[in-house]
């Protein structure tokens, strides 16, 4: 059994998709378990510990990493994984500039707050595992998402940091960059796509499962292994590196 056991772990955006898969996870695998999202009905369909929290906004931030230190403990390992995708952007000249700002609210500056916070804990009792959620768009940028390409090439910078900071008290710091994975945030994209090309969202899967030589987009249980790993004892030895989870490919 991978080291986790009895460790207490908050995974953000925990009330489905690869956060859901991810919590589901290292919940079977002994850990204390609090699940924090902005949708309560996800989050209590999941029958896991949850505190309700807007990750968009320091206060919700706060809350979060508070209410699972009042019910579980201290943080010892954070799962950054909520955020918003690019399915409602434009290209750079007619992006809005309440859509970047929106964006960069949620998936960079949430995580800021929420690693600050809890690596104040970490550092104190020398241990801790921060995972975050990228993309390869992090590494290689999509047409027309701007803010979502520069939040997540953010992020590994943020990861970074963290690495670099906390290595000598204990802490490592990686991300996962999953490409193509069916979620309830791809398929958003996917109907939105398929509307503006005038095709059915089945073709729009089809060619994004073309991207991968297996012929197929990953699973969130495939995401969600990583993140285990990178979660545990074991990944000591790993803090600084943006791991892609995208079949082989590129993206």
């Amino acid at each position: 059994m991978p080291g986790v056991t009895g460790r207490v772990v908050l995974v953000t955006g925990g009330g489905r998709g690869i956060g859901r898969a991810a919590a589901d996870l290292l919940a079977s695998r002994g850990t204390k378990m609090m699940c924090t999202a902005r949708s309560e009905q996800e989050l209590a369909a999941s029958g896991l510990e949850y505190v309700v929290a807007d990750l968009g906004d320091p206060a919700g931030c706060a809350h979060a990493l508070d209410e699972t230190v009042r019910r579980l403990g201290e943080v010892e390992i954070l799962v950054c994984n909520h955020g918003i995708g690019s399915a409602h952007e434009k290209v750079l000249w007619k992006q809005k500039t309440e859509d970047w700002e929106e964006t960069l609210r949620i998936n960079l500056d949430g995580p800021f707050h929420l690693t600050r916070l809890a690596m104040r804990s970490m550092v104190e009792r020398g241990y801790g595992r921060i995972v975050y959620t990228s993309s390869t768009a992090g590494l290689i940028a999509e047409h027309a998402g701007s803010a979502y390409n520069s939040s997540k090439h953010g992020l590994l910078g943020l990861m970074r940091s963290a690495a670099e900071d906390g290595g000598e008290f204990g802490i490592t710091s990686n991300a996962v960059l999953p490409g193509w994975v069916r979620t309830e945030m791809a398929e958003r994209s996917a109907r939105q796509e398929a509307k503006d090309r005038k095709i059915t969202t089945d073709q729009i899967w089809e060619e994004r499962a073309a991207l991968y030589r297996p012929g197929r987009v990953a699973e969130p249980r495939e995401v969600a292994e990583v993140i285990a790993f990178l979660a545990s004892e074991e990944s000591s030895g790993v803090s600084g590196e943006a791991i892609r989870v995208a079949l082989g490919s590129v993206w």
